[in-house]
């Protein structure tokens, strides 16, 4: 299968080499790879050069945003600009984030788990930091999660979901609406991909209203965001972060902000929620 992969990237000298030469040992290699190099300061253009020289099918362009490290939007419009430049001729596009060490045979297999299955619309491995000298689960989602840092559709899929939104809370979007369009989501345990950066720890302080918000555009409602909302800050380890959750859902209630999903989508989404609460109790 042909893969095209897009990386945005922000002042990631330390990470992208690592990324870009786990990516090029792959016994399946991409067909394409752009990285979007998106306003850096550092030393990013000179390690991406060097990689365009070596490999005819890595490129990169250079783009102006904002310094703020924000979740969802930067990025999107990142992978957007460079997602533009590519044709329509790939199998399976990706997003991946520039901090990211694959397994050699990651992209293999990958694609033998979509070949396998026509239905199959979304597929990952699993992010590992490390910890003490050793490398441990990320473990900030449940785990039939696909993470924001490496996420891969089938072509189909990633159109009839409309792609990405440009929005914090699309990488749970994405897969709540392949869900809804019947596309089977897959995470295998055995790929483990080593996280070089900790998740969230370069975001700006902005950034803390717009997980709640997120939950609102999602049409979680009331009581789907406060369980949502207890259950990820009791996983990053900070009670206090409920607290900035909430504020963001009643911003973003008072505001009346725009929804992310359809009305039909939005009571599949709020159904979906329940199922996976009520099945952790019965």
């Amino acid at each position: 299968m042909d893969f095209y992969i897009v990386i945005p990237a922000h002042n990631e000298e330390k990470y992208i080499a690592q990324t870009l030469e786990s990516l090029s040992t792959q016994t399946l290699l991409p067909k394409k790879l752009i990285v979007v190099n998106d306003n850096s300061s550092d030393g990013t253009e000179e390690i991406l050069k060097s990689y365009s020289n070596k490999f005819p099918w890595i490129t990169y362009i250079n783009s102006s945003s904002s310094d703020k490290h924000l979740p969802g939007s930067k990025i999107i419009n990142a992978f957007y600009k460079g997602f533009e430049q590519l044709d329509a001729n790939y199998d399976v596009i990706c997003k991946f984030d520039a901090d990211l060490i694959f397994p050699i045979k990651y992209l293999e297999k990958l694609s033998k788990h979509f070949k396998s299955n026509p239905k199959l619309g979304m597929a990952s491995g699993f992010c590992y930091i490390e910890k003490n000298g050793n490398w441990i689960l990320e473990n900030l989602t449940n785990k039939d999660h696909i993470r924001g840092a490496l996420k891969t559709y089938r072509k189909e899929c990633f159109l009839k979901i409309g792609k990405l939104k440009l929005s914090m809370g699309w990488d749970t979007v994405d897969e709540l609406l392949a869900s809804y369009h019947s596309w089977e989501i897959l995470t295998d345990e055995s790929l483990h991909v080593k996280h070089l950066k900790i998740t969230g720890q370069t975001y700006d302080k902005a950034s803390k209203y717009l997980q709640g918000e997120a939950m609102y555009k999602l049409r979680y409602g009331f009581w789907i965001t406060i369980i949502s909302a207890i259950k990820l800050s009791s996983k990053k380890g900070s009670l206090g972060l409920f607290k900035n959750y909430m504020a963001g859902y009643f911003k973003a209630l008072k505001m009346k902000a725009d929804f992310l999903v359809t009305k039909d989508e939005g009571k599949f989404i709020r159904q979906h929620r329940w199922k996976g609460v009520l099945n952790k109790f019965f």
